[in-house]
């Protein structure tokens, strides 16, 4: 009983020894471990060199001050094995985080169906030969031919995988400014192959979704789908006010399905830009959060009812109809939209009229440069089959799923660039280009100039008509310069990109790049009329009357300070964050360089002293404190190796980081 109460007394001091042992483990794997395992590992890790010490040297147990000279290297040898036993029991049994027994069996359940996944697509990459790249190697000879097979197997791979690798090949059919065009081409002919979801599950769906049975909220709902993707179902349906209608449905279990391939994304994203530089040039983990945020608004059909909203407001006029949606039915998973009666712009055929041809591209054209220029908020994917021949002879816009949104700052600056396109100008064409990517501290402006100049000269002083050529120049020219292009003017081009291939479509031989030029021109015209000067000269005087109503104050200071003599002027050195990172970097590994050199050059002179107390049997307190010494010396030592490695590895990356 007493030797109980004495352990139970005792239980603080041990746990206050043990304590500092699992704050550093816990510090240094950054990640969390249950208190319970981390004081086991704790107590693990002072037991082993104690018991080592006891075998080695058990006079030093004995001698309490040959034990507290020792500390330093036992609490060394104590914090290694802590490290290793939580390696050990991490792999062997994950924390999971505190979840409890449901928690750990769920966890493991979603890990096998991770894993089961992982092992599927990693068979489809191999099927279609791009194993190596996952890996993180890239064939050095990879070029011409070999390109353009590489592109049809990583978008045949794509398919294969199902709708979160289609989006992904989507998106980046987006960035021509990353991929060659042979990638961009063959990555916009994805589409979704998938079989129609059964009946009875998208029943049970809009029931959910609803809060009735189809039959009851519709006057008529036709069971078989008139479109199927990857997300969604398109079915016909019919109000009871009697309006014809179509309900899109969400495809049953797809959540599920994106939310665990976008986990496996991710972590593959993470992997290759640890070890390839490849995809450290592409940005792979920024591509793939990307995906996780265009894949939430997907799978979010209110996102889409505001898109709808917000594009209607944006095109107001008549020439092309765009569909109306009923609030009142649509929910997260359904969205019910007036039926826009017509025919896909691809099976149309000869329905539309020659001399109908030119003036209806025009008007789609024009509709998706207002969408963009004047309101920032745009259709982001015009393909044939999102466009309608309507019975009346107008075209109609369908799937806002994916819809782009430009702040004004880069609809000035795409103004500006197709104005310079206009006037052939490099110099304002160089403005317009930089208002509209992310610019780099070091650019070359007059080289990006001349190169821009060259640019124009090749497509603008042949006498004939720029074609969409240009477009791939001019990414060129932003790849080779280092310019990184915003999502939100990459989804522009993807859009202006897919629309030329519709308008050809419509009317062949239609000049998509002429007809912007005139748009922009016209656009330019009508800033220019004395109303819109009026309006845009009072709307810049609102704005510079607050900085016209302090510069007289200001200069009066100005003035005071220089009469006085007390003007001055602060610079202040080491402002910017780089400069100072690389001198701290300097001074760190200096002062880790001298601490360690010279704590090994006391545990050497120590160590060959004759003279010092005795402690022990041939063990004297200057050996103790060499010792000490000699192990704080070898962990300096290797921390300053890793700082040293680790930059060299970064630099060495970043010199190579090109694609």
């Amino acid at each position: 009983m007493l030797s109980l109460l004495l352990a139970l007394l005792s239980l603080p001091v041990y746990v206050l020894m043990l304590w500092p042992l699992v704050v550093a483990s816990r510090r240094v794997l950054g990640v969390r471990i249950g208190t319970v395992r981390a004081l086991l590992a704790a107590a693990f890790g002072w037991f082993v060199p104690g018991a080592i010490l006891a075998a080695v040297r058990p006079e030093v147990v004995h001698s309490p001050g040959a034990f507290v000279g020792l500390l330093i290297p036992l609490a060394g040898g104590a914090f290694l094995a802590t490290l290793i036993f939580l390696f050990l029991a991490e792999m062997a049994a994950p924390g999971g985080g505190g979840l409890g027994l449901l928690g750990r069996i769920r966890s493991l359940r979603r890990r096998f169906s991770r894993a089961r996944r992982y092992s599927q697509i990693m068979r489809i990459a191999i099927k279609h030969g791009l194993g190596p790249y996952l890996a993180g190697r890239r064939d050095p000879e990879l070029a011409g031919h070999r390109y353009a097979k590489l592109a049809r197997s990583l978008r045949r791979a794509l398919e294969d995988g199902g709708v979160t690798f289609v989006k992904l090949g989507q998106l980046l059919s987006t960035r021509p400014d990353l991929l060659p065009p042979v990638f961009i081409d063959e990555l916009s002919r994805l589409q979704d192959q998938v079989a129609h979801a059964s009946a009875d599950d998208v029943q049970q769906l809009l029931r959910d979704e609803l809060g009735a049975p189809a039959d009851e909220v519709f006057a008529e709902f036709d069971q078989e789908p008139v479109a199927a993707a990857s997300i969604a179902q398109v079915y016909r349906a019919r109000l009871r006010t009697g309006e014809d209608v179509v309900v899109k449905v969400q495809r049953p279990g797809v959540r599920e399905v994106v939310e665990r391939d976008l986990d496996i994304v991710l972590r593959v994203a993470h992997s290759l830009h640890q070890r390839a530089k490849w995809a450290r040039s592409l940005g792979v983990i920024d591509l793939a959060e990307g995906l996780g945020a265009a894949l939430a608004e997907e799978l979010d059909f209110r996102v889409e009812a505001r898109n709808i909203a917000a594009v209607v407001a944006a095109y107001p006029s008549g020439d092309v109809s765009l569909p109306r949606v009923h609030q009142k039915f649509s929910t997260e998973r359904v969205l019910v939209m007036q039926r826009l009666d017509g025919v896909p712009l691809g099976a149309a055929g000869d329905q539309v009229a020659a001399d109908q041809r030119g003036s209806l591209a025009r008007s789609l054209l024009e509709c998706l440069l207002r969408q963009v220029m004047l309101h920032g908020v745009f259709h982001a994917d015009p393909h044939p089959g999102n466009v309608l021949l309507l019975a009346d002879g107008r075209l109609g816009l369908l799937d806002f799923g994916s819809v782009g949104r430009l702040d004004t700052g880069l609809r000035g600056g795409l103004q500006n660039l197709l104005l310079a396109l206009e006037r052939s100008d490099p110099a304002a064409l160089r403005d317009g280009l930089l208002e509209i990517v992310d610019r780099p501290d070091d650019i070359d402006e007059q080289r990006l100039e001349r190169a821009l100049g060259v640019l124009v000269a090749k497509h603008f002083t042949h006498g004939q008509a720029p074609d969409v050529e240009m477009f791939t120049d001019l990414f060129r020219v932003i790849t080779d310069f280092g310019l990184a292009i915003p999502p939100a003017i990459a989804a522009v081009f993807r859009a202006l990109t897919t629309l030329e291939g519709t308008l050809a479509v419509l009317a062949p031989g239609f000049n998509i790049v002429v007809e912007s030029r005139a748009f922009a021109t016209a656009q330019l015209g009508e800033r220019l009329r004395p109303d819109s000067l009026r309006r845009t000269a009072t709307e810049e005087l609102m704005t510079l009357l607050p900085v016209v109503r302090r510069l007289p104050r200001r200069l009066d200071r100005i003035s005071g300070a220089l009469e006085q003599g007390r003007l001055s002027m602060n610079v202040r050195l080491f402002a910017d964050e780089r400069d100072r990172a690389v001198v701290t970097g300097w001074v760190h590994e200096l002062l880790l360089a001298f601490l360690g050199a010279t704590t090994g050059l006391m545990a050497v002179l120590l160590l060959t002293s004759t003279g010092g107390p005795v402690v022990g049997d041939d063990l004297t307190l200057n050996h103790l404190f060499a010792y000490n010494f000699l192990v704080i010396s070898a962990l300096v030592g290797l921390r300053l190796l890793f700082v040293v490695f680790r930059t060299q590895r970064q630099n060495s990356l970043s010199d190579r980081s090109g694609p």
